[in-house]
């Protein structure tokens, strides 16, 4: 920003927004380093023609499946980016079904904007279910692993 003499930058697409400004109140300030702000989309609404409707309706066995869930939680995404098992091709991965974890524990890397960042499970249990491939995009809030709490 400062080699283009640029005071803001703003972007907008798909309910994503990102603006970037330098000093305060659009001044720039000599030196100063640049304000990042980033807001999170909204959930989307449901249409009023099924928000109508039951859950049941709407999804069948909805109850049935967070019966079968008590004790299970997942490990979602923490941002958008690349899904890695492991730190490098020919690595073993982080984890494994079956595998314990600890809260603290690496369960994988999420490539963003060229940079690796390492995803810790931030739940103790065992890995029930990989729900990503490697190499795959994954979205914010997208389920990753399945683990069965302890």
């Amino acid at each position: 920003m400062k080699r283009s003499e640029l005071s803001e930058f703003a972007l907008e697409e798909e309910g994503f927004k990102i603006k970037i400004r330098r000093g305060h109140n659009g001044l720039a300030a000599a030196g100063g380093d640049p304000i990042v702000t980033y807001h999170q989309p909204a959930p989307a609404a449901a249409p009023a023609s099924l928000s109508s409707g039951s859950s049941a309706t709407l999804n069948p066995g909805a109850g049935a499946a967070s019966a079968e869930e008590a004790g299970v939680t997942f490990i979602k995404s923490p941002m958008v980016g690349t899904f890695y098992r492991s730190a490098s091709p020919e690595s073993k991965p982080f984890t494994e079904v079956e595998a314990k974890v600890a809260e603290n524990s690496v369960v994988c890397i999420i490539e963003a904007m060229k940079i690796m960042n390492e995803i810790q499970a931030e739940t103790k249990g065992v890995i029930l279910e990989v729900l990503v491939e490697n190499g795959q995009p994954v979205e914010y809030g997208q389920r990753l692993f399945k683990v069965r709490k302890e």
